[in-house]
């Protein structure tokens, strides 16, 4: 019998370094869905949401897009409208039960933040999707919001801006939801024909309904690199068309490559390119009007 047992002790055993536990603080670390690199959370926010190692966007929330374009210049507007349940809808859960959880959880009222701001000293009625709120789906208070930036613009003669993110129609509301794209279709048209400049990007998701209507129907449409941009997801044409899609089917850049988007432009990028944009069209506007 040893001496340590002998003495009725335990040896002391030093613990290896490589055996400590490191306990780091949820969220610290997040992996990029493209290319797997582990980036710093902070780090990966100081860089507006891209992966530095790929340029992989990560979506962004509805007021980090505000604060990107107008700083602290912008005064929102409508905030106050929110959704009924005028079907009764219920599922697994109620959809009164599913906007009270998306209310509490986003702190918004429903999936759109609309206002108006200064982008670069270009003043712009501005609309912003939230897809945390229930996919950023469009029932009929988002198209009331939408409808209601158009309006504006046209009485205050100022350009528009919408960036959408978004799954489609909010199927919970029904018609009510699906006439949202012809109202706010028609008000694209009108500022069109007043000439007054109205500027879509669509970010990732771009989908359903709202792709289907005035996300669309911009004079110029821009999109973020990588955005799913379409009316039925891939899946669901495969299915039904029974063949393979070509590669990045729906993605950003095929659809710049086959004319059905103007620009594919960076994050860092864009409210420099939204600025002159607005600044040649507004103003070309007017010109021609005066």
């Amino acid at each position: 019998m040893s001496h340590w047992f002998s003495q009725g002790k335990s040896p002391k055993i030093k613990e290896k370094p490589s055996e400590k536990v490191v306990r780091v603080p949820d969220g610290f670390w997040v992996k990029c869905s493209s290319c797997g690199e582990i980036l710093q959370a902070d780090a990966l926010k100081e860089n507006l949401g891209v992966c530095p190692e790929c340029s992989f966007h990560f979506r962004m929330g509805a007021w980090d897009r505000i604060a990107l374009l107008c700083g602290d210049e912008f005064e929102e507007f409508d905030s106050k409208l929110v959704s009924i349940d005028p079907l009764d809808f219920t599922d697994s859960r109620s959809y009164a039960e599913r906007l009270e959880s998306a209310q509490k959880s986003t702190q918004l009222s429903d999936a759109i933040i609309a206002g108006k701001g200064s982008i670069h000293d270009v003043d712009t009625i501005l609309g912003v999707f939230e897809f945390r709120f229930m996919g950023g789906s469009m029932g009929a208070v988002v198209g009331e919001k939408v409808s209601r930036c158009f309006e504006r613009a046209l009485d205050e003669k100022l350009p528009c801006v919408l960036i959408t993110a978004s799954g489609g129609a909010r199927m919970q509301e029904g018609i009510l939801s699906l006439m949202q794209m012809a109202k706010t279709s028609a008000l694209a048209g009108k500022m069109k024909k007043e000439g007054l400049a109205y500027l879509s990007v669509l970010t990732d998701p771009t989908t359903g309904g709202v792709a289907a209507s005035f996300a669309m129907l911009g004079d110029v449409i821009l999109a973020e690199p990588g955005a799913l941009i379409g009316f039925a997801g891939p899946r669901v044409i495969e299915s039904t068309m029974r063949q393979s899609l070509p590669p990045g089917f729906q993605r950003a850049e095929f659809l710049v490559k086959h004319g059905f988007l103007d620009a594919v432009v960076s994050r860092k990028d864009l409210s420099q390119t939204i600025a002159r944009l607005l600044g040649f069209l507004h103003r070309r506007t007017w010109v021609k009007g005066s």
